[in-house]
């Protein structure tokens, strides 16, 4: 939670416990370069000293982006695919503040956009838990969620 890594094919990246956070991952199919954040929170503007770039969408994807780029990824190339930003639990209330799964989802999906970064795919919403785990070999991304079949994306 709140960390990324890089990895070269044949690696695999996994994340466990995607509620409202927001797995996004980015690969580059022509190097075989992966990489995947775990954020928890949409914007990091909205935070005084923080130091864990990881944690928010937009300073976790532009790391993720840097750290490819060191290991071979061409930022020209890289796709995404997303999971998770689930509302876990059900409020009363219509506050904003409570929506955050649905919050750090539009902040991924704004921000990859800005970027210029495709997303071919994503398995986000909904009121339900999941683990994912991206092969740097094909591009797939495996999603489990308990009492669920498991999903590839």
């Amino acid at each position: 939670m709140a960390d990324l890594n890089v990895c070269a094919s044949p690696s695999i990246l996994t994340t466990l416990g995607l509620g409202s956070c927001v797995g996004i991952v980015l690969y580059d199919p022509f190097k075989k370069v992966g990489g995947l954040a775990h954020i928890m929170l949409p914007d990091s503007t909205q935070i005084k000293n923080n130091s864990n770039l990881a944690k928010f969408a937009d300073t976790g994807i532009n790391k993720l982006i840097n750290d490819m780029t060191k290991i071979g990824a061409n930022k020209n190339r890289l796709v995404a695919k997303l999971a998770g930003g689930a509302q876990m639990f059900s409020f009363k209330s219509s506050n904003d503040l409570m929506r955050i799964g649905d919050r750090n989802v539009e902040a991924s999906v704004k921000m990859l956009k800005k970027l210029g970064i495709k997303i071919l795919s994503q398995d986000t919403g909904e009121n339900y838990g999941r683990t994912i785990e991206f092969y740097t070999e094909n591009g797939d991304l495996l999603i489990k969620t308990i009492g669920k079949d498991i999903k590839i994306i």
